[in-house]
């Protein structure tokens, strides 16, 4: 594409401090192709500058976190904490990713096409999570904000400690978290799922099947807790 600048950078040839000093240098609208990441952790951190950024391969903790702006696309699976305090911009993982997923995000898009492991969308500030198929454990923990949208079946205590985020399942959901509670879809709700759904390129969700899980708000005032209501 013309006035495109395209470069690729070798995770066998740069440590991983030089690597995202170089990401940081490239002008806006840069394409970059990151090669051999083989399993190395805080790939593409901290970037503010937009970028279109794909790691081709699996990559480790952390990837993508702490960004303003760029889109990355892992081909791969992922470890930790894959966009962790993103706040613009798009994190794609073209497989699984473990723990913490989209932590304490505040803004922007994540998706996983594969399964993620436990706590998906940990305090979870603003933006979204989209993810294919099932999540682990207690996911959307304490999620204060933003929507999390499950393709799959969603493990134990899903969504513990909810305040205003919300959470869309369209598979099974094993047990929800203290002061979880199901509610009834509304247009709002299908509208917000279905737009969710085609930005992730998600077919396999349909918006009016999805079990919707919000805060029951039993724990919103500190009062509560002298009656035990968690």
């Amino acid at each position: 594409m013309a006035g495109v600048t395209a470069i690729e950078l070798s995770c066998a040839e740069l440590p991983v401090r030089e690597l995202n000093a170089a990401l940081r240098g490239l002008p806006d609208g840069s394409a970059v192709r990151i090669t051999e990441p083989r399993g190395r952790h805080n790939l593409a951190v901290g970037l503010t500058n937009r970028l279109d950024i794909t790691i081709a391969g699996n990559a480790g903790y952390y990837i993508a976190g702490l960004c303003d702006g760029p889109d990355v696309e892992v081909e791969g699976f992922v470890g930790w904490s894959v966009g962790e305090n993103l706040m613009s911009g798009t994190v794609r993982v073209r497989g699984n990713a473990s723990e913490c997923a989209g932590a304490s995000a505040r803004g922007g898009l994540i998706v996983i096409d594969g399964d993620a492991s436990s706590r998906a969308g940990i305090s979870l500030k603003g933006g979204a999570i989209a993810i294919a198929g099932d999540v682990g454990h207690m996911s959307g923990f304490m999620a204060q904000a933003g929507t999390i949208l499950i393709g799959g079946d969603a493990a134990d205590s899903l969504g513990d400690s909810l305040y205003e985020a919300v959470i869309y399942v369209g598979g099974k959901i094993r047990s929800l978290g203290a002061d979880a509670r199901i509610e009834e879809l509304g247009a709002d709700d299908v509208r917000r799922v279905a737009e969710m759904a085609s930005a992730a390129g998600f077919g396999h969700v349909s918006a009016e099947d999805v079990t919707k899980v919000a805060s029951a708000k039993h724990l919103y005032n500190f009062d509560a807790l002298k009656d035990q209501k968690y």
